[in-house]
């Protein structure tokens, strides 16, 4: 009898859920150039999960940004290895991210499907995202 199940992710590049059990899914999202911060125009969110991200390789930096009436507030971190960062329902996020990176996403099963909201950003807010995020990837790891 074996206990211990092992999955290949795959080096397609892209969001590959790759684990899917009882409610929850394990993803992996590799560089694209649609996470490149120069090609970034939007964020997304999640009505009924939480979206915990994991640095696996390379730069990543999380942007969430409160919204309401027109108004945002950013706030950008540059994830660091060792720890996991928690995006709560209902929050609005992206992430930038350098070539050749790697995060390990977890969320509730098929958030990806059927549980995503887009917000497309106006051009003075894509300039702003664009300028925070360029100053958490200047910072040390």
């Amino acid at each position: 009898m074996k206990n211990i199940e092992k999955y290949n992710i795959g080096k397609n590049g892209g969001f590959k859920p790759f684990f899917i059990s009882e409610g929850w899914q394990i993803a992996q999202l590799d560089y694209t150039p649609e996470q490149n911060i120069e090609k970034l125009n939007k964020l997304d969110r999640h009505q009924h999960t939480d979206e915990a991200f994991f640095l696996l390789k390379g730069k990543v930096v999380l942007i969430s940004a409160h919204y309401i009436d027109e108004i945002f507030e950013f706030e950008v971190e540059l994830i660091e290895n060792g720890n996991v960062y928690n995006i709560p329902q209902n929050t609005w996020h992206n992430i930038a991210m350098e070539e050749g990176s790697e995060v390990l996403i977890v969320e509730k099963a098929n958030t990806h499907i059927s549980d995503v909201q887009f917000l497309f950003l106006k051009e003075n807010k894509i300039k702003e995202m664009k300028s925070l995020v360029k100053q958490a990837f200047c910072k040390k790891k």
